[in-house]
């Protein structure tokens, strides 16, 4: 199997570090691996602003794949981090050779992710970030949540979860092209248990006539299944 190039981006709450069990796999592997965090989150919660919108999200994977001068690049994005590798397809195909969207949010043009959430979903969010920032951020949901069951792994996320910057779910995705910009593109979608929110994105993929493929996990495949993600990952790049 060829090396590639693999950048894994996060979703809500997280941060890179959540990709370091995939990451060291991959890279065993012979594979190049980078998992950029997205400003305001994890090592970068320091910079939480109410400035941060989506474009900043989209404008972190730019700058990390342009500074890095990555090329070929497999752009997987897990969850919410699925609306910036879309936004970063739709103005970098030239340094992507394929997407990935890990159990991800999809977003057409001039969408926010909160238009795609159940209306009690959204509406409970918005509460809570009022009430503990003042809108500010929306503080972490727990680890089970996300389908970690295993002491240990409800540690790793807990001692890491860090609030996430508002108005990236209240400000709208903007492309220029149609979603995935004619760019080679999969979806794989976890399934012990679905991912409520993910189920409109799988839709989509669907009717775009991506593959899609399943794992037998919660929604942070990344941190419970991460041999299994890793091996699924690989199989996509280099399909039969």
């Amino acid at each position: 199997m060829k090396s590639g190039t693999f950048v894994l981006v996060h979703g809500v709450w997280h941060g890179g570090w959540c990709w370091s069990r995939v990451a060291e796999i991959l890279r065993a592997r012979g594979h190049r691996v980078t998992a950029p965090t997205q400003t305001g989150l994890g090592e970068r919660a320091h910079l939480l602003s109410a400035d941060i919108t989506i474009q900043t999200f989209v404008d972190d994977i730019v700058g990390h794949l342009n500074y890095e001068d990555l090329g070929e690049v497999v752009l997987v994005g897990h969850s919410f981090g699925g609306i910036p590798v879309t936004g970063v397809a739709d103005v970098l195909p030239e340094r992507i050779r394929k997407l990935i969207y890990l159990d991800a949010i999809m977003l057409e043009s001039g969408e926010t992710w909160f238009d795609l959430l159940p209306g009690d979903m959204a509406r409970e969010r918005r509460a809570v970030a009022e009430k503990t920032s003042g809108g500010l951020s929306l503080p972490p949901a727990p680890p089970e949540s996300f389908g970690i069951v295993r002491p240990s792994d409800v540690a790793f996320l807990e001692g890491r979860l860090t609030p996430h910057p508002f108005r990236t779910f209240t400000t709208a995705l903007n492309l220029n092209n149609p979603v995935g910009n004619a760019l080679p593109a999969a979806y794989i979608e976890c399934m012990q248990p679905a991912y409520r929110p993910a189920r409109v994105a799988l839709e989509r993929a669907q009717g775009l006539g991506w593959p899609v493929a399943q794992i037998a996990s919660g929604h942070d495949a990344m941190v419970s299944e991460p041999e299994a993600l890793a091996d699924l990952l690989e199989e996509l790049d280099n399909p039969l």
